[in-house]
């Protein structure tokens, strides 16, 4: 049996978030949901989650995980929004402790922050099969963007997060704190093993100027054609150009926001004692560039 499966598209983010539903039971996941935040003014708002939550309750839907692939640099997360207004369990793969020790140090978090996985509900195992209704799911690790990416694969389909994109835009970038361009090879072609008619959904789309943005494909179509990791590129090939790629790329635009909130499970840090919760700017210690994120 194969999910009910509704796509939001964040033209800001350029982010998709998904409702995935068992059609026999009505019990589903949201993935990947987005807080909005305007970065000119330092305040969020709940559009984008709101539109997830409005069609949950006009189709019936009983939320029970609300599943982040990574803890994005691109864009902050909704999950706690999603849960409060549909309930679920927030999740993630379990290395992001790796991610979250690393961070914690880079913005010199509060004591109380644990690099444990604490600040989530549950955290995958490798492999770890969990229901939706009637429709088994897998947590398919496939580390490289991030040590802690996860895929979600459901009956036909499955969700890839940033390890791949659209077959004309190619592969996620490597070089953040932990990633590992062999490792997302390797993770690629994991995701690249299922059967040809396999559905794949991105995270994200940075599409060409010649079409508008598109977020599902399947095994068959990047095996053919994707730019950067198509059937015929091997590893070292592969590694040489996504390494080349990643030196000339700037930082995304919400990576100081949004890491802060992601790996925390979509909470705003702790107020300060006039009420206010602020997000930190390390000065001087990430890369200086600011444009393509593909």
């Amino acid at each position: 049996m194969n999910p009910n499966i509704q796509a939001f598209f964040d033209p800001q983010t350029s982010t998709v978030t998904y409702v995935v539903a068992d059609p026999a039971t009505a019990r589903a996941v949201v993935i990947d949901p987005v807080l909005d935040y305007d970065f000119r003014s330092g305040r969020t708002s709940t559009a984008s989650a709101d539109r997830v939550v409005d069609h949950v309750r006009q189709q019936g839907l009983q939320v029970d995980w609300v599943l982040e692939t990574h803890a994005h640099a691109d864009h902050l997360s909704g999950a706690r929004h999603i849960q409060k207004q549909l309930g679920g369990r927030v999740a993630i793969g379990g290395r992001i402790r790796e991610v979250q020790a690393v961070f914690r140090e880079l913005f010199n978090m509060e004591r109380a922050f644990l690099p444990d996985g604490s600040q989530f509900d549950h955290l995958f195992g490798d492999g770890e099969i969990f229901r939706i209704g009637e429709l088994e799911v897998q947590a398919l690790p496939v580390p490289g963007h991030t040590p802690a990416d996860m895929a979600y694969r459901v009956g036909n389909a499955v969700f890839v997060g940033d390890t791949l994109f659209m077959p004309d835009v190619g592969s996620a970038r490597a070089d953040f704190p932990g990633g590992d361009a062999r490792r997302l090879y390797r993770s690629i072609r994991r995701l690249l093993e299922l059967p040809p008619d396999t559905a794949i959904y991105v995270c994200h789309d940075y599409p060409p100027a010649a079409r508008s943005a598109q977020w599902q494909t399947t095994v068959a179509a990047q095996r053919a054609s994707n730019i950067h990791v198509r059937d015929g590129i091997g590893e070292d090939e592969f590694v040489r150009m996504r390494e080349a790629r990643d030196a000339t790329l700037d930082m995304p635009v919400l990576i100081l926001p949004s890491i802060q909130v992601n790996v925390r499970g979509g909470r705003l840090p702790p107020p300060d004692d006039n009420g206010i919760s602020y997000l930190k700017i390390p000065v001087n210690a990430l890369g200086h560039r600011t444009v393509r994120q593909a």
